[in-house]
């Protein structure tokens, strides 16, 4: 009897682990990453130009695939949910951050984490669903998939599965050219995790035959090597350089997963940070002299772009500035701020940005 005890122990323990040897197969092989340059295509049409001289806005939200409600709390930052709640949360998140944002206006938005088919947001097409809910503001628009993930069986209880997401962008002005580019990513297990990070870069013509370059980004937030957003940075910079030799406009937005301010932890009055030291400043020595990177901060009101969703916001929550702009030295910028949502939509607050283009564009570098 107990021989037989034993064997069917045996033979369990040996399915079990011959299941969880064929996912791992499964992961490795099913994992890839698009390819770099990958050109994108308009949709919609404009027929404006943009202007020197003239003022325009920009705005910035990480949409966080629709699933953080102000009550959310997310197992990857240390909470215990791993997808949204419901097909109808999903689409009242989307909708209540995508109508946000079109009330200020903007002439240029850009959304991060946007879901086209995921377990994690119940199969809602989020692109085709902000697109809809834009129709009547005529902007192109294009999307660059930063995502498509295997299936991840975790947590077991709620897995959080098989997901393409990706970066949309809108523009109220004629887009020439647009190009995903990919950034560096860790080689070591932590890819799963991570995103298939990129940007995009849009050309949009100026009246005085320069191009206005706006890069749209997402850089990597679950990293183990820390070298890696140094080098996307550098990727990142290195690019816009060669556009603004060129003398174009340079303008970056997104969710950098940085510290834009340096000190958020200070400056919105949290004592105890050190648990929370994913986001951290990026180094002066990195960012190219043209080059100046924009973290909203209003003394007399601050809000922080982000919290952290290791559990329901409060006033205790953890929050910080990641999310933000690059301008070059020949754009002024008019003025700059985080946009207090109190996170009802997202673990994200959008991020505005109104600026405008100088007469001369750069003499030589």
């Amino acid at each position: 009897m107990k021989k037989i005890v034993l064997r069917s122990a045996f033979i369990v323990l040996a399915l079990i682990l011959a299941i969880i040897a064929a996912y791992v197969v499964y992961v490795f092989v099913d994992y890839h990453r698009l390819g770099d340059r990958l050109p994108l295509t308009p949709e919609g049409s404009a027929n404006e130009t943009l202007q020197t001289q003239t003022v325009y806005r920009a705005l910035s939200y990480n949409l966080g695939f629709g699933a953080y409600s102000a009550d959310y709390s997310f197992f990857m930052d240390g909470g215990t949910e791993s997808r949204a709640r419901s097909e109808q949360a999903v689409t009242e998140n989307i909708t209540g951050a995508v109508t946000t944002a079109a009330s200020y206006e903007p002439d240029f938005l850009m959304f991060q984490e946007v879901d086209v088919n995921g377990t994690r947001s119940h199969h809602v097409n989020e692109y085709a669903l902000a697109c809809e809910l834009l129709s009547d503001s005529q902007y192109v628009h294009i999307f660059a998939q930063n995502y498509d993930s295997p299936y991840l069986f975790w947590p077991l209880l709620e897995p959080h599965g098989a997901n393409q997401s990706g970066l949309a962008f809108f523009s109220r002005f004629p887009i020439q050219e647009a190009v995903r580019r990919s950034l560096p990513i860790e080689e070591s297990v932590m890819k799963l995790v991570d995103l298939d990070r990129c940007y995009s870069v849009q050309r949009i013509p100026v009246e005085n035959g320069k191009e206005l370059v706006v890069y749209h980004l997402h850089l990597s937030a679950y990293t183990s090597d820390g070298t890696i957003a140094e080098e996307q940075l550098k990727m990142l910079f290195d690019d816009m350089q060669t556009e603004y030799e060129k003398g174009n406009y340079i303008l970056g937005a997104g969710d950098f997963n940085k510290d834009l301010l340096g000190n958020s932890a200070e400056r919105f009055g949290f004592e105890d940070a050190q648990a929370y030291t994913w986001a951290q400043p990026i180094p002066d020595s990195l960012i190219p002299s043209f080059l100046s990177i924009l973290g909203p901060y209003d003394e007399a009101n601050p809000v922080p772009s982000c919290r952290n969703a290791d559990k329901p916001y409060s006033a205790e929550s953890f929050v910080v500035t990641v999310d933000g702009f690059i301008v070059s030295d020949n754009i002024e910028v008019k003025e700059s701020q985080v946009i207090d949502t109190q996170f009802a939509y997202s673990d994200h607050n959008p991020v505005l940005l109104d600026f405008a283009l100088l007469d001369s564009a750069k003499s030589e570098v």
